[in-house]
Parts: C-alpha cells; structure tokens; sequence
C-alpha cells in the first residue's frame, strides 16, 4: 500500500510502518499477521518486520498478553496497537499549542450546556477531533481524539469545508473518506454548494442526523489573527434529549462566545514574541529575542 514516490528524499520503510498502523481500522482492535500484511498490501515477511519493529518500539503488543523484547511474533497470533500510538497524534496536537489554549474555554462551554464539545481539523474529506470536552451521553457513535468522520455531514466538517473555495472543497470531497462509515445524508454536488454557501452566509453550521441516527450537533470556526479558519468547534448532542431550538437559541450563541476567546487567545499567543534562553548567561541577561520576533 505504500506509496512510490520518483523522489530520492522518499522513504519508503517509514511509509510502510505507517500502512501497518492503519490496518488496525474501525471494529479491527486485533488482528493477525495475515490480517495486517493483506490490509497494508505487504509481503507476509514484511508486515512481520515492521510489527517487530514496532512491537520493540512500544506502538504494538501481542493481544492478551505481555510482550518482551525480541521475541518472535507467531504468524498466527493476533496483535494490537498500544496506547503510545496516542503519543503520535498529540505531538501534532500539543506541538500546535491549541488544546492549551482552548481546553478552559471548552471546559466551561461543557459546564454552561452539559453537553460535549469538540475541535477538528480537515484531513482530506474527513474531520479529525484534535480536542474534546466530552460529557457521559449514549450515542451512536464514539469520539475520541483521532476519531474521523465524513467531513460533509458534520458540522465542523461544514465548517471547515465553506472557508474553502467551491472548486477546492469539491476537490478536497472528490477524496475518498478514511472514516470506514457510510452516513444516511449523501448529498449531490448541487445540495453540497447549496449548504456550504448557507454556512458562509450565516457563519455556523449546523448538522441534525446527517452522520448517523441521533446525533445532532452546531459548529463555528476558530480563526487566528489574520481571520484564517484553522479549525472548528462544537456542540454535540443527542436529538432526543436536545431540541433543535435549545442547540440553536441556547447553546449557539454560548459556542459562539468561546468560539471568539479561543481565537482571540490564539491570536494572541501566535502574536507574541518568542525568547530564546540562551545556557549559562543568566548573569548577563542571557534571554534574546528570536530571530521574525520584533
């Protein structure tokens, strides 16, 4: 599965590690060695090699048990991922310094609604959570940080997809989703500018079980200090305990309050000039402006 690149600078064994990664899709916690290697498209010994590999680097264990250094991988037991996988998508998310930002706003946006909340970004035709302030609700489907979904039948995904262009958002949707899920709403290309030109025009998006049964959710954007959107956020809830009116007269503009501290804290902190310590100058006032800091 790997991709083949012309370029002398691409390396294709990180590309393969990768692909074994995602095998481990939607509903597929455990998997075996075959399992993986037809998933990822690899050789048998392979997808054996780089599940050493990432057995010893702590990414993958054998499923049901402990796992040592250097012991082999039988080719018919079963695998999983660990939690250190996590560590690969928060180094995006803490090296972008949002989820410190906007965790308090969230926070309190979670206490005044009793409802969950959630930023994403786009990755292709899908939304990925990076942050979520979740309350205890049943719902249909499970979000966590690094859950996907179909960008267009989500509010953040709405979001996200009217601060682009009509010619890339059909572009970016014309990209086959990741998320393993089929939502019920399958608009055409007419119904997908028609509701993206709304969102532009109001400056929110809402979604009420277009994704799935149930769900029923109101996004805004968070921008930095040039006005870019560089991401959404939300309120989620469910469609029976949540009317439309109390989501959209209620919660809305509460979203839209935090939406704003978000932004204006982001702006904010990307605005401030970064300072270098420099080792053993403490005396001398060793601390200097980074180079693009004036």
């Amino acid at each position: 599965m790997a991709r083949r690149d012309d370029s002398p600078d691409f390396i294709e064994a990180i590309a393969r590690g990768l692909d074994v990664i995602r095998a481990f899709g939607p509903g597929q916690p455990v998997m075996s060695l075959a399992g993986v290697a037809a998933a990822s498209r690899l050789p048998r010994p392979t997808a054996r090699r780089i599940l050493l590999t990432l057995e010893q680097l702590g990414y993958v264990r054998q499923a049901g048990g402990a796992v040592f250094p250097g012991q082999q991988v039988p080719s018919s037991g079963g695998f999983e991922l660990t939690p250190r996988v996590l560590d690969l998508g928060m180094s995006y998310v803490l090296s972008r310094g949002l989820w410190e930002i906007a965790r308090p706003h969230m926070e309190a946006l979670v206490a005044r609604t009793r409802e969950s909340t959630s930023i994403a970004q786009l990755d292709g035709s899908d939304i990925v959570y990076v942050a979520r302030v979740a309350v205890p609700k049943i719902v249909s489907l499970s979000v966590t940080i690094g859950t996907r979904f179909p960008a267009m039948q989500t509010s953040l995904g709405k979001v996200l997809l009217a601060a682009l262009p009509d010619a890339d958002a059909e572009r970016v949707l014309a990209e086959p989703s990741r998320s393993g899920i089929r939502p019920p709403w399958q608009p055409d290309a007419d119904e997908r500018a028609a509701a993206l030109r709304e969102v532009r025009a109001r400056g929110w998006a809402l979604t009420d079980e277009q994704l799935a049964p149930g769900i029923r959710s109101v996004a805004v954007p968070l921008r930095d200090g040039d006005g870019r959107v560089i991401a959404a956020i939300n309120v989620n809830s469910h469609a029976a305990e949540t009317p439309l009116d109390v989501l959209i007269g209620t919660h809305l503009p509460l979203l839209l309050q935090a939406a704003g501290s978000i932004s204006a804290d982001w702006a904010a902190c990307q605005s401030a000039p970064q300072v270098t310590v420099v080792p053993g100058s403490a005396a001398g006032g060793g601390a200097v402006p980074a180079a693009g800091s004036s």
